[in-house]
């Protein structure tokens, strides 16, 4: 499935609300975050109101009581008392002012109050839990309130009911919760318009455009265009457009190379055809008489064969599909011994090849592709010894060593010819660039490499002052 089908049928799943699902999650959690700081405002502010309120009836009823000793003679009727002490909300007053107490009373005093408190000294834990004992408190039984006294009254004391306050506490949640909504819900829905604006719309373009970009890479039409924006979004859409630029490339040269390798594949098949039939006809040559004949026939027999053997490894790399190795613990010494036999020496060159290992040694690896390996390198030193000769016109050499450390197996196969060329060695595990030799298709190295790489190991070579050496490290498995 690719990748914009399946974006696509994620959505569908979703629905068409799940367009606005960052923006919309935002805008619930920011009215949440909202009410809960309002909630949090809302406990001390409840707290303090209360406290006021009761302050402000204890400063009008010392107001009254101090009308009522400024009348002529303290002579005040029942009446104006009843409604002085009203107007405050009190059952009663006392007043203590240098030592003496007073009370005023317009009404029966209860025999008992629901709660006392004192304003004078008064924690805000107390203050809290009074608050909350207020609002719930079914019934409107009288509480009494002792608070500081002014112009030389020592405290004031009152008696009232709780109703009137726990009517002006629940008046004043209520506006607090309306006040709370109303913030909530502008807050959010500025929140959410910020939101929809500044980061849920450029990520859906990014969602389009990537989705758009997987339905036809190659399309220049289908790259984004970064924003103006120098925030994470428009970093975000510069990374991507340098994404998709570099991706489309890629795409278009493997696309190139695939369509180059299939002609090329035609043409190396055709050509291969063509180069057998020459073969056949130069074969013929061979066996004519003529001396010029003689003398030109055998190169391009020669010729023809090594042209042909390019052509097939070609195509062979080409279809070619490692199998997964079936590794196992064996014993090298036999491994190696099958590979000398089949990779041999070349006619008439005098190469020898010494096998220099242990007989008890065991290797974690697949005995047929290690033998492929091995049968490379020691192809590959042999040929070169064969044409280049050796460095001080020592004896040609190719010696093969193992030695095991820990877990970790290694493999030496060196030869004491002149080198590898730089050329070489720059693409030495590069397919068809690191031939060393005339004639060769650079195949067997990175044959060899690829081998080494599915059996969990590395072949790579070491720096020499004579000849090569390539070492093969294989470790065991866990």
């Amino acid at each position: 499935m690719r990748l914009a089908d399946a974006m696509r049928e994620r959505g569908a799943f979703r629905g068409a609300a799940s367009r606005f699902g960052l923006s919309g999650r935002l805008l619930l959690l920011t009215i949440l975050f909202v009410l809960l700081a309002e909630v949090l405002i809302y406990v001390p502010s409840v707290a303090n109101f209360r406290r006021t309120w009761l302050s402000d009836r204890v400063a009008a009823a010392q107001v009254a009581a101090l009308a009522l000793d400024a009348a002529p003679q303290q002579k005040v009727s029942d009446d104006l008392a009843r409604r002085l002490l009203m107007g405050v909300g009190a059952r009663a007053i006392a007043l203590r002012a240098g030592g003496t107490r007073r009370l005023i009373t317009v009404t029966e005093m209860p025999s008992e109050v629901s709660e006392t408190v004192d304003l004078r000294d008064t924690a805000w834990t107390d203050l809290l839990a009074g608050a909350w004992h207020t609002l719930w408190q079914a019934d409107s039984a009288p509480m009494r309130v002792v608070g500081h006294g002014m112009d030389g009254v020592d405290f004031v004391e009152i008696v009232i009911d709780s109703a009137p306050l726990r009517e002006a506490l629940i008046a004043f949640s209520w506006r607090i919760l309306v006040t709370s909504m109303v913030i909530s819900g502008i807050t959010g829905i500025l929140v959410f318009l910020a939101l929809q604006v500044s980061i849920v719309r450029p990520v859906l373009r990014l969602t389009r455009n990537i989705a758009a970009f997987a339905d036809d890479p190659e399309d220049g039409s289908r790259l984004i265009a970064p924003s103006w924006r120098t925030d994470e979004i428009g970093l975000a859409e510069t990374a991507l457009a340098r994404m998709e630029a570099v991706l489309a490339g890629e795409l278009r040269q493997k696309r190139r190379l695939a369509e180059l390798g299939l002609s090329v594949s035609k043409i190396n098949h055709e050509l291969r055809n063509l180069l057998t039939t020459a073969q056949l006809l130069g074969d013929r040559l061979e066996a004519t008489a003529d001396p010029a004949v003689q003398r030109v026939a055998p190169r391009l027999v020669a010729t023809l064969g090594r042209a042909i053997r390019y052509c097939e490894a070609t195509l062979a790399y080409g279809r070619a599909a490692e199998r997964v190795p079936e590794r196992r613990l064996t014993l090298l010494k036999p491994i190696l011994a099958d590979a000398l036999d089949l990779a041999g020496s070349a006619p008439g060159t005098g190469v020898r090849v010494e096998e220099r290992t242990p007989e008890d040694l065991l290797v974690d690896a697949d005995p047929d592709q290690l033998s492929r390996v091995i049968i490379n390198l020691v192809r590959n030193a042999v040929q070169a010894l064969a044409l280049a000769g050796t460095a001080g016109g020592a004896p040609p050499l190719v010696t093969i060593e193992a030695a095991r450390e820990g877990a970790v197996v290694t493999i030496l196969v060196s030869d004491n010819g002149p080198g590898l060329p730089e050329r070489a060695r720059a693409n030495l595990f590069s397919p068809f660039q690191g031939a060393a030799r005339p004639g060769g298709t650079g195949l067997g190295l990175p044959i060899a490499a690829e081998l080494t790489r599915l059996n969990g190991g590395t072949l790579t070579l070491d720096e020499t002052r004579i000849g090569a050496r390539f070492r093969i490290t294989l470790p065991d498995r866990v």
